[in-house]
């Protein structure tokens, strides 16, 4: 099987000021691939932007408003004139009991997790459908593969996510446009208060109970790089030592 190589392909990537998108930025932008990086900080955007200055480019711009999702596709497509590649990475965490979570938290959850990926992949299929090619690829978690009760809102969100990605991938089989998921488990970044390098990811990787985001940017790499007649429709990323 011949890996398909991503040089000259165009990543648009949401959520990429930190955790599993800054590291999957960086992990395409190695890969030859021209990167539009999406996120709220401008200030760590431009961090972003100075690693690989010739290869990625950034918006500043809010997922959970649904009306960002066409101008972001709008402005990849003049800067870049195609897209390939489709990574709805942004999310947002409510844990906990469900009476202790307000309404508002919950709102701005579904608007970013469920809401804005979908606006997101409604507004960039229209130009990967008419080229007959290209990428969706989801960040989902293992929460939407089971139902993890300490976590209600935030797993309902990601049944919501594998729901729209299953429904979706199958509309569009026959499109030669591909749809999946990449669903990890305890990711080692700052949404659980792990600094990249600390001594408590470091801890925590000795034991085998987390991994890095660089681990599930490599392994987006490898979904992407599949040849086209093949799709990983989900692909669930545990570390050793996860008892679920």
């Amino acid at each position: 099987m011949t890996a398909v190589t991503l040089e000259g392909k165009v990543a648009l990537l949401t959520g990429a000021s930190s955790g599993i998108g800054l590291a999957t930025a960086h992990a395409l932008a190695g890969e030859g691939c021209r990167v539009v990086a999406v996120a709220r900080d401008a200030g760590r955007l431009d961090e972003l932007a100075a690693a690989s200055p010739d290869l990625i480019s950034t918006i500043a711009a809010d997922v959970s408003d649904p009306a960002s999702a066409q101008a972001i596709v709008d402005e990849t497509l003049r800067r870049h004139g195609r897209l390939d590649i489709v990574l709805p990475n942004a999310g947002i965490y409510v844990g906990g009991d469900l009476v202790d979570a307000a309404v508002e938290d919950i709102a701005a959850l579904v608007a970013t997790n469920v809401t804005g990926v979908m606006a997101l992949v409604r507004a960039a299929l229209p130009p990967l459908l008419e080229q007959g090619s290209g990428d969706v690829l989801v960040t989902s978690s293992v929460s939407g593969h089971q139902d993890i009760e300490w976590e209600p809102v935030y797993s309902a969100s990601k049944h919501a996510v594998q729901s729209f990605v299953h429904t979706v991938r199958r509309q569009y089989a026959e499109s030669g446009v591909r749809i999946g998921a990449i669903a990890p488990g305890v990711v080692l970044n700052p949404l659980w208060g792990f600094a990249h390098g600390s001594p408590e990811e470091a801890e925590r990787i000795a034991e085998r109970t987390g991994i890095r985001s660089s681990d599930v940017a490599d392994t987006i790499v490898f979904m992407l790089t599949r040849p086209p007649h093949v799709v990983v429709r989900d692909l669930v990323l545990l570390p050793t030592g996860q008892p679920i």
